[in-house]
């Protein structure tokens, strides 16, 4: 059987929009990971959709983050409102309804708080337009935190914004932090922290991903790690063997599989694993995992219920 898919993150809404941030593209059809159409093939379908900026802007965009942001939200409500397949999801309920419905989700994420200043007391006004989940940078150092580039830790404006972010009911999201970044907020998360797309440390060793104390701090929290399916933070000769690779090596750290899920930086990727080409794909790697001796329970749990639970647990 094939399983609904929910997956934590991509970066198609800046991928339609294109270097200058006006092509709009389509979500319908197009030559990227993810469209409409691709994802009819599968049986149901939530998607994280990132609006992403950064202060490294000059070097991603002629226009300033703040335009950038704003068009994509732009295009993010475009592609809701004129294709009648998707549905805005404010939270698990309305997934769940979607899901019943034969509709799929679009959930609006922040990747990079670039485009309204990293500023903490603008989250309520965020959470108003229907942003769930953000991080607190990209491959910089900002106000907020280090990254995994740069290293350096949290400042007392990036505990003001997680505490902010989860008051007004977004999930916290540590991919692309630096390690001490991610300690600092380990420190005083109140609800589920999650890596939206980040594999594991272990078995490729790049700063994107996450050790197996990292895994087991989120795992602790109630949260979990998202599967990226970025070739570079895979590994060499990356094959949907690979991506079971990460999988299995975070079941061994929880063998329940309640905290992982998917978060595929589809459309962020300049390559994905050999033998896939897409999002509708990803049955692909559940039929690997069940030749691997993985059961349905768990499969459907990596696929689908986990992020469920979190969206359920954090989000209003």
């Amino acid at each position: 059987m094939n399983f609904p898919v929910f997956d934590l993150h991509c970066d198609t809404l800046s991928s339609l929009l294109g270097r200058k941030m006006e092509c709009f593209g389509s979500l319908r059809d197009n030559e990227g990971h993810i469209s409409i159409n691709r994802a009819k093939k599968l049986p149901g379908y939530a998607q994280c959709f990132a609006v992403f900026t950064t202060d490294m802007w000059k070097d991603k965009s002629p226009v300033s983050p703040v335009l950038a942001f704003e068009r994509q939200i732009a295009q993010f409500q475009r592609e809701m409102h004129g294709n009648p397949e998707i549905a805005i999801a404010y939270s698990a309920d309305d997934v769940e309804r979607n899901l019943e419905n034969g509709l799929m989700s679009g959930i609006l994420t922040i990747e990079g708080p670039a485009g309204f200043g990293f500023d903490p007391a603008l989250l309520s006004d965020l959470s108003l337009v229907g942003f769930r989940m953000t991080s607190l940078g990209w491959n910089e150092k900002n106000p907020l935190t280090g990254s995994n580039v740069t290293g350096g830790g949290l400042t007392e404006q990036g505990r003001e914004y997680v505490k902010q972010a989860q008051k007004n009911g977004m999930i916290v999201d540590v991919s692309h932090i630096s390690d001490e970044g991610f300690w600092g907020i380990m420190d005083i998360t109140e609800k589920p922290v999650i890596a939206s797309h980040s594999n594991s440390r272990t078995i490729h060793n790049h700063s994107r991903n996450l050790t197996d104390e990292m895994f087991l701090a989120l795992c602790q929290t109630g949260g979990l790690t998202g599967i990226n399916m970025y070739t570079d933070f895979l590994g060499e000769n990356a094959s949907i063997n690979t991506v079971c690779d990460h999988i299995f090596h975070f079941l061994e750290l929880d063998p329940t599989g309640e905290h992982i899920a998917f978060g595929g930086d589809l459309d962020g990727c300049e390559s994905i694993p050999e033998g896939m080409s897409g999002i509708d794909d990803y049955p692909l790697i559940a039929a690997a995992l069940r030749k691997r001796g993985l059961d349905d329970t768990i499969i459907r749990n990596i696929f689908w219920n986990n992020a469920l639970g979190v969206m359920r647990k954090c989000c209003m």
